[in-house]
């Protein structure tokens, strides 16, 4: 009975020693690191700059050149192409299936059958384009005036614009009729109504961080993770007042970023290769949880809702002599935790990708 007694404290004893260090080093009992869990190449020619989940219609768009490619969510296999199109980024309204490309002019499709529907004349010059759920509208992002051309995706009328005075990089919605867009060339957080469609505030970076191309929003705890490029740093804001609450380190370069309520983390894509996952422990700490190494130039992301896997791309040129005309077509795709299907080669700026052939790389990041 004593041997028994003296056991059962032996255990006590250890399990409340395992419980200190877990305390003491959270890494212990953190999740899983992320990885890199799926790729796919694929052969063509011409720039890009965004890529977009369609979560719902679980479809991949990737404006490259003149025309949208698309592939499966799931499986990255290709599904088509949006031709005549091309442009930055795509945004697609759930209820009615439309997409929108943000170029000039805009292409309207059916996001079922790929098919133009028309096209719709914009001002400024298009970028950024994002879907806003409260309002049920699409946003085009512009470096000119105007800084936002609303549309309204059932006829792809122009309901209004907004004058943000700034260049606006990415945007993020509460779902109750508050929008946030980081201002470039400001180093400011424009807060929009989207019931009034008008600029109402005017967050500060407060000198913490510049040049913010970024943007994630913790809508239930109302944070804002603001992604910077000069420096690299993602600054947290309170979405009500924009007080600072934190600054973090990012990698180099930053384009894209995002929130997952899901797991309570933010994300950041780089120019220099990397991955930044910031962990929100709660709405007052916040703690860089891993810098995944991924491709160089992969500094656009999107995120895959219902494998919370966070979905990248960058270009792989090639030489023009080594590529024939009939393989400029052809695709690769590797399995889950897959190589990639070629190795990598000198990088250009995606942007600037223009008519040189070259692989479209996606990487899908996950636990």
């Amino acid at each position: 009975m004593n041997l028994q007694v003296h056991f059962s404290r032996f255990l006590f004893a250890v399990g409340a020693a395992l419980l200190a260090a877990s305390a003491l080093n959270p890494a212990a009992s953190a999740a899983a690191p992320y990885k890199i869990v799926n790729t796919s190449q694929i052969m063509g020619a011409g720039g890009i700059d965004y890529v977009y989940a369609d979560n719902e219609g679980r479809r991949l768009y990737v404006p490259r050149g003149r025309q949208i490619l698309v592939f499966d969510l799931d499986t990255l296999k290709p599904a088509g192409a949006v031709t005549n199109s091309g442009g930055h980024g795509v945004a697609v309204d759930p209820k009615t299936r439309h997409g929108f490309s943000s170029s000039n002019p805009l292409t309207m499709f059916d996001s079922k059958t790929l098919e133009t529907i028309k096209t719709i004349p914009v001002g400024g010059r298009p970028d950024g384009i994002f879907f806003e759920p409260a309002t049920e509208r699409v946003y085009v992002l512009s470096h000119e005036a105007p800084n936002v051309t609303v549309i309204d995706p059932r006829d792809g009328s122009i309901t209004g614009t907004i004058d943000l005075g700034g260049a606006p990089e990415q945007a993020a919605s509460d779902e109750k009729g508050r929008v946030y867009i980081d201002l470039e060339d400001q180093s400011q957080i424009a807060v929009v109504d989207a019931k009034a469609l008008k600029c109402v505030a005017h967050f500060s970076l407060g000198g913490q961080g510049g040049a913010p191309a970024g943007l994630g929003l913790d809508a239930k705890n109302h944070i804002l993770f603001v992604m910077c490029r000069n420096p690299a740093t993602c600054v947290v804001l309170g979405a009500d007042d924009g007080r600072i609450l934190a600054t973090l380190p990012i990698g180099n370069g930053t384009d894209s970023g995002g929130f997952n309520p899901k797991t309570m983390e933010a994300f950041s894509s780089q120019l220099d290769g990397t991955l930044t996952i910031i962990k929100e422990n709660s709405p007052t700490n916040f703690v860089v949880e891993q810098t995944l190494t991924t491709m160089p130039l992969a500094k656009t992301c999107t995120l895959d809702t219902k494998n919370n896997h966070i979905v990248l791309i960058t270009l792989e040129p090639v030489a023009a002599p080594d590529v024939a005309p009939e393989v400029a077509a052809t695709s690769a795709t590797s399995p889950a935790g897959g190589e990639q299907a070629r190795p990598l080669g000198k990088r250009l700026d995606p942007r600037r990708g223009r008519n040189r052939p070259g692989f479209l790389d996606i990487l899908v990041v996950g636990r």
